[in-house]
């Protein structure tokens, strides 16, 4: 894959760069702030080499606040053919339920302790690639216990849980059912339970599998 990397620590980019390189990835850039991020989008346009996937950190300066996440969001709708895996150092629930709001699809979300388990930071970063939604399990599973506190979700059974947890990392059907060892229509069934417990049967219009998850995260 082509691949633009956004981090201002010179020393996780340039390990980044080194590693990408060995797998076999061309970084077309590898810049240390966000106005730099959209620039090589730009410039890529231009030239005809969009990347295929963008990595960037939610803070970054000036602030160092949100500004990966606006840039991510600024992709995701100025070149929604470009993937956007986000890094952030802590769970931050605002973060990943905005990268989620619109439409889940090329989007990744990864905690940095991850980037060090390097073959789940390659398989997050090729599915945002491929078009597939990453999310981090621990993400999920932090997001989950502060959604419990209203609970929209204690209608679920413990197996429909699991299932809905899964989905949420972006995983599909069968990605699912190998990962529970449990059939594809077993994994099918469930998510119609899901559907009909969270009252998204009649939905028309939206993603019920994305309302889900939106529901799931506690939005």
């Amino acid at each position: 894959m082509r691949v633009v990397l956004a981090d201002d620590s010179t020393l996780l980019r340039e390990g980044l760069v080194r590693l990408l390189a060995e797998e076999g990835h061309e970084v077309a850039a590898a810049v240390g702030d966000a106005d730099q991020l959209i620039a090589v989008l730009e410039r890529s346009v231009v030239t005809g080499e969009k990347p295929d996937a963008v990595v960037v950190d939610v803070r970054m300066p000036p602030t160092h606040t949100d500004e990966g996440l606006r840039a991510a969001v600024q992709i995701r709708e100025r070149w929604p053919g470009v993937g956007v895996l986000v890094l952030s150092q802590y769970v931050e629930r605002r973060y990943a339920t905005e990268l989620l709001t619109e439409d889940s699809e090329g989007v990744g979300y990864l905690l940095k302790d991850r980037v060090v388990q390097v073959d789940e930071f390659l398989n997050a970063l090729e599915r945002v690639g491929a078009g597939q939604a990453a999310f981090d399990p621990e993400v999920v599973r932090q997001l989950l216990v502060r959604s419990r506190r209203s609970d929209p979700l204690g209608t679920l059974t413990a197996r429909e849980r699991e299932v809905l947890g899964e989905m949420a990392q972006g995983h599909t059907n069968a990605a699912i059912a190998g990962r529970l060892h449990i059939s594809q229509s077993a994994v099918e069934k469930h998510i119609n339970a899901i559907f009909e417990k969270l009252d998204l049967t009649g939905t028309a219009g939206y993603s019920r599998r994305v309302l889900a998850v939106l529901r799931y995260l506690g939005t």
